[in-house]
């Protein structure tokens, strides 16, 4: 669906419609860390503007974005083909590269998924792509996916002007600064979950057709989250230490997102290791009931064994055979075997077989 976006006039009050920009969610213009409604109607206007004026530049946000829709936008600001190639393709690893003078961030959102009870199809995480392009005086995110939507980000960050005015990398804390909260959110969901599927494997319960596969679809899914988590620890390292372009009243906001990731990264390792323990204990449980299960089965095959060992000897129709001719044979031999038979079950009752 094509979006039609628009600005007000300056001084008039009557919107003025832009030509349709599929991929483009918001363009503004920000000065002095406020935004400036000041009838551009186009990014190339206001990139022309903030180039042209001095603590200002200009925030595009796209979504989802086609190669054929990113030709005027790489035009208008610069980018490198290698960077353009990317913002198109989704799924990209968590990374920080430099093209000239334009910063290029990946970022995998990923948000918990809410379900009323975890089954070997549930999905726990659904993850998605975040991308940022930082110039002198631009700075251009896409998203890709619905994990993590940049309007709340951008309606925070309006609200603090004094953190804008740090210029685009304030853009870039804010972004990060939601899909590190995100991250921490799910943690706590899959915390629940983990929980869950704690109590219900050593509870013992009657129940447990499908807990392997519950367990496993977990695992499936905390695997996903890692993709997300752990890579990009080194890309945040880069952005607190080793990014002259940060200004310096910034890079305690990026300590500060890189303390929370450092916690969501100790809450996936403690999970992986914890369901591991998990489903190696119900690997145990079932290796207990099978072994309980042969016992009882060799059990009953003990007493079965009775039966046909005195029934195959008597029918092997020797002439001279003990009890042949007397009249209580038959039932002294039932009787017989009966005793035996309750014997064993006794003896195998009172050691556990049974």
């Amino acid at each position: 669906m094509s979006r039609m976006w628009a600005v007000e006039a300056a001084g008039t009050g009557v919107p003025v419609q832009a030509p349709d920009h599929d991929a483009i969610v918001d363009c503004a213009l920000y000065l002095d860390g406020k935004r400036q409604d000041d009838g551009i109607l186009d990014y190339r206007e206001a990139l022309n503007v903030a180039r042209a004026t001095r603590g200002a530049f200009v925030w595009l946000g796209l979504h989802a974005p086609s190669a054929a829709q990113m030709t005027g936008i790489a035009e208008a600001f610069g980018l490198h083909e290698l960077a353009v190639e990317d913002v198109v393709a989704a799924g990209q690893r968590p990374k920080l590269e430099q093209f000239g003078e334009v910063w290029f961030m990946a970022l995998r959102a990923a948000r918990y998924v809410e379900h009323a009870e975890l089954t070997e199809h549930s999905e726990v995480v659904d993850t998605g792509q975040i991308m940022l392009l930082l110039g002198k005086d631009f700075v251009i995110t896409v998203r890709h996916g619905e994990a993590c939507r940049l309007k709340p980000v951008r309606e925070r960050l309006q609200r603090k002007p004094e953190l804008l005015r740090q210029g685009p990398w304030a853009v870039a804390y804010g972004v990060m600064d939601q899909v590190v909260d995100l991250y921490l959110s799910a943690s706590d969901g899959i915390a629940q979950d983990v929980d869950s599927i704690e109590e219900q494997v050593f509870a013992r319960e009657p129940q447990s057709s499908g807990r392997m596969q519950r367990i496993y679809q977990l695992k499936r899914e905390l695997v996903e989250f890692k993709r997300a988590v752990l890579p990009l620890q080194r890309p945040m390292l880069a952005l607190v230490s080793d990014t002259p372009e940060i200004p310096k009243d910034l890079r305690k906001y990026f300590r500060d997102v890189q303390d929370h990731l450092a916690r969501v990264v100790e809450r996936v390792n403690a999970f992986d290791d914890l369901l591991i323990s998990i489903m190696q204990a119900r690997l145990a449980q079932v290796t207990v009931d099978q072994n309980n299960d042969m016992r009882k089965i060799a059990s009953w095959a003990a007493i079965a064994a009775v039966w046909t060992a005195i029934a195959g000897v008597y029918g092997m129709n020797f002439d001279h055979m003990p009890e042949l001719d007397w009249k209580y044979g038959y039932p002294f031999m039932l009787a017989l075997m009966l005793a035996i038979s309750f014997a064993l079950y006794r003896a195998l009752r009172r050691n556990g077989w049974l």
